[in-house]
């Protein structure tokens, strides 16, 4: 991918201010690819969590954590991935992002290797029986067109190992708990209860 297609104008001023220019061409030449290769399928689909990044129409932007047990991000090709949408606190505020302005960043980080990946494309959202069947317990599905991958210097990230995955996660066979703010007589009648 050239260099001219990944970089705004901002970035460019910076990149001369602090004299980084020739090392971001390059990075962006050899490293930023339109796909997902193997090594970032195995990173994408090993991942029990990421960062989502949206905005709203407006520009404004939001971040939210998406977490599942490994493999909850599907790759169906290099150039799409799908995530579910499961029960949470009935805001949706990626979501609605999406509805409004399509473009998402999603950032990957496997803390063991080290190795960072961000995923940059455009999403839709999707409450399809063909795709919904793919995620039990899913209210919706996003489904994401790939237009940058490249991994980022990992070198800041700490040391941070999963002890366990949350109990809320959906696993098949399995009902999850309510969390306990569900249960808080002030949203009684306005949450769907799945053991009440």
């Amino acid at each position: 991918m050239p260099e001219a297609h990944f970089y705004n104008r901002g970035a460019r001023r910076v990149q001369d201010t602090l004299d980084t220019r020739p090392l971001a061409d390059h990075i962006a030449n050899k490293y930023v690819t339109e796909h997902l290769d193997e090594s970032a399928v195995e990173i994408v689909t090993g991942a029990p969590c990421f960062y989502l990044a949206t905005a709203d129409a407006h520009g404004f932007p939001d971040c939210s954590y998406k977490g599942g047990l490994p493999g909850f991000v599907h790759v169906a090709s290099p150039e799409r991935l799908c995530f579910p949408s499961y029960d949470g606190n009935g805001m949706f505020r990626s979501l609605g992002n999406i509805l409004e302005n399509p473009r998402v960043g999603m950032l990957f980080i496997d803390y063991e290797k080290p190795i960072k990946l961000r995923v940059n494309g455009t999403a839709r959202v999707s409450t399809e029986d063909a795709l919904l069947d793919a995620f039990p317990d899913a209210d919706a599905v996003v489904e994401v067109r790939v237009r940058q991958v490249f991994e980022n210097c990992p070198r800041y990230l700490h040391d941070m190992r999963c002890e366990r995955y949350s109990a809320y996660v959906p696993r098949p066979h399995q009902t999850p708990p309510d969390p306990q703010w569900k249960l808080k007589p002030e949203y009684e009648g306005l949450v769907r209860l799945r053991n009440g």
